[in-house]
C-alpha cells in the first residue's frame, strides 16, 4: 500500500467517527495542558529561586560555626559550639584570594527615632557587606572600616525603614536609638525588595562589634567571604579552611559555596518541578486508556474491512500500522491541541498572577509532544495487533 493510500484511509477512519476522535483527543489534550501548566508554574519557581540567589553574586562562601556532619550527632547538625571571632575573620580577610569579607551577627530590635518606634531586623556587619552582596546606598555612605574594637555608632537604614522612621525627610546626621545604645544615621540603602519572603529593605546595618554587644554575643554568627570570579571556590574553600584548621587546632567550622547552596536548589526543585509534571502525567495515563478503549471499539467495528483488505493482498503487518497510526495520529494531534491550551493558561495565570512566575522552556514542549505520540504508541499496540491477527474468512462473514 503507498504511504499516500495508508494516510488517506487512516485519516478517513478518524474523520468518519468526529464524536469519538473528538473525545479521545480531549482525553490526550487534556493530559499534555495539565502537564505544561504545571511544569511551566515549576520550572519559572525554579528560576525565581535561583534568580534570587544570584542577585548576590556567585563567588560568596559562608564560614559558620560548627562542623556539620560530624561523629558524635545527628547528620546536618553542628557537633561543636567552638565560636568564629573577630580575630578569625581578620586572618580570613588577608589571605591573597579573599578580595572583601564581613563578619555577620543579626537579630531582632526595636528601632526608636523622630517620636516612632519599629521592630526591624539589625544587622551587624563590616565595611564591605554592601560590596559583597552587591548592594548599593542611594543616600550618604555605608559604614566605613573602622578599627572593630573601637567602631563608631553609625547606622545605615534601609529604604523601608528610613521612610517608617523618618518619612521624606532627611534622615543623614539624625539619631536612632536602638536598645539602649544611640547611633548616627549616615547612610540609607537602594531598595533591594524582598528575598525569599525576607524584606531587605525593613532593616538597619551596624558595625558588628556594636551588634555583639547589642545582642550579648561573644562570637559571630557566620563570616562571608568573597573571591575572584575566575578562581574556582574549592581551592578559595580549601585555604579558609586551612587557616581556620591551624588557627582552632581542628577542622570545626562549615563553608558553604554559592555553587553549592545552587546546586542543591537546583536538584532540589528540579525534583520538585518533575513531581509536579507527574502530576499532570496522571491525566495522560488516563488519556491513553481512552486509545485503548476507543480502537479496541474501532477493531470490533472495522472487522469487515480489515477482512477485505487481508483478502485483497494486504499484508498484515500493514494493517498493525493502519492502526497504529490511527492510535499515533490521535495522540499527536491531542498533544498538539494541549500543547496550545497549555502554554496559553500558563500565559494567562501569568498575567493575573505576576508575583507567580511562569516559564515554559522549549524542550518542555517537544518533550510533551514526544510523550503524547509515545502513550498513543503503547495504546494502540493491543488493538492493532488484535487487528492483524484477525482471520480473513472470519472477519468477511462477521456482521
Amino acid at each position: 500500500m503507498k504511504f499516500a493510500d495508508f494516510l488517506q484511509l487512516a485519516l478517513r477512519s478518524l474523520v468518519a467517527h468526529r464524536l469519538r476522535s473528538f473525545l479521545t483527543l480531549l482525553g490526550i489534550g487534556v493530559g499534555i495542558a495539565a502537564v505544561i501548566l504545571l511544569t511551566s508554574i515549576g520550572e519559572g519557581l525554579h528560576q525565581f529561586v535561583l534568580k534570587e540567589f544570584t542577585q548576590f553574586g556567585t563567588n560568596i562562601i559562608q564560614v559558620t560555626p560548627g562542623r556539620q556532619g560530624s561523629r558524635g550527632g545527628p547528620p546536618g547538625l553542628p557537633s561543636t559550639t567552638r565560636e568564629l571571632t573577630l580575630d578569625d575573620a581578620a586572618a580570613l580577610a588577608r589571605l591573597p584570594r579573599v578580595t572583601g569579607m564581613t563578619p555577620i551577627v543579626f537579630g531582632n530590635s526595636e528601632v526608636h527615632a523622630a517620636g516612632r518606634v519599629r521592630r526591624t531586623s539589625i544587622y551587624g556587619v563590616g565595611a564591605d557587606m554592601a560590596r559583597i552582596f552587591s548592594m548599593r546606598v542611594a543616600i550618604g555612605r555605608f559604614l566605613p572600616p573602622d578599627d572593630p574594637v573601637g567602631a563608631r555608632a553609625f547606622v545605615v537604614l534601609g529604604a523601608k525603614l528610613k521612610r517608617e522612621l523618618f518619612g521624606n525627610a532627611n534622615a543623614l546626621g539624625e539619631r536612632v536609638r536602638i536598645g539602649d545604645e544611640r547611633f548616627r544615621v549616615i547612610g540609607v540603602m537602594e531598595e533591594k525588595g524582598q528575598f525569599l519572603g525576607i524584606d531587605l529593605d525593613d532593616t538597619a546595618y551596624v558595625p558588628t562589634t556594636r551588634a555583639m554587644a547589642l545582642y550579648n554575643r561573644d562570637g559571630l554568627m557566620e563570616i562571608d567571604v568573597i573571591y575572584p570570579e575566575t578562581m574556582p571556590a574549592v581551592a578559595v574553600a580549601a585555604d579558609l579552611r586551612a587557616l581556620l584548621t591551624a588557627r582552632h587546632g581542628q577542622d570545626d567550622v562549615t563553608l558553604t559555596t554559592q555553587e553549592d547552596m545552587l546546586a542543591r536548589l537546583s536538584n532540589i526543585l528540579g525534583i520538585l518541578t518533575a513531581a509536579v509534571g507527574a502530576l499532570g502525567g496522571i491525566s495522560l495515563a488516563v488519556g491513553g486508556v481512552g486509545i485503548v478503549t476507543i480502537m479496541t471499539i474501532a477493531v470490533s467495528e472495522r472487522t469487515n474491512e480489515i477482512g477485505l483488505l487481508v483478502a485483497l493482498g494486504a499484508r498484515r503487518s500493514t494493517v498493525l500500522g493502519l492502526f497504529l497510526g490511527e492510535a499515533v495520529a490521535l495522540a499527536a494531534i491531542g498533544g498538539a491541541l494541549g500543547l496550545l491550551v497549555g502554554m496559553g493558561l500558563a500565559q494567562l495565570v501569568g498575567l493575573l498572577v505576576p508575583a507567580l512566575p511562569v516559564h515554559t522552556p522549549w524542550h518542555f514542549v517537544v518533550v510533551a509532544e514526544v510523550l503524547a505520540v509515545v502513550i498513543g504508541l503503547l495504546a494502540g499496540v493491543l488493538p492493532a495487533r488484535r487487528a492483524a491477527r484477525l482471520d480473513p474468512v472470519e472477519a468477511l462473514r462477521a456482521e
